[in-house]
């Protein structure tokens, strides 16, 4: 998972594409699941976004899979 060093924003993970540790930025998104407009709203899950720094690359990853 992520670390923390001494790079500027003091996190990183391994990247698949770059297959080193990188400086990644990472967020939390409330995506909806569901296609049917009348349970979107009920929908809606936590995913877990990281962006390489380095080359771009993001994953994606659900927070909450009971």
């Amino acid at each position: 998972m992520a670390t923390t060093d001494d790079s500027f924003d003091g996190l990183t993970e391994h990247c698949q594409n770059c297959g080193l540790e990188t400086p990644h930025e990472v967020s939390v998104q409330l995506r909806t699941e569901s296609r049917k407009e009348e349970n979107a709203q009920f929908s809606r899950e936590p995913y877990r976004v990281a962006e390489c720094k380095r080359c771009g690359a993001r994953t994606s990853q659900r927070m909450n899979n009971a």
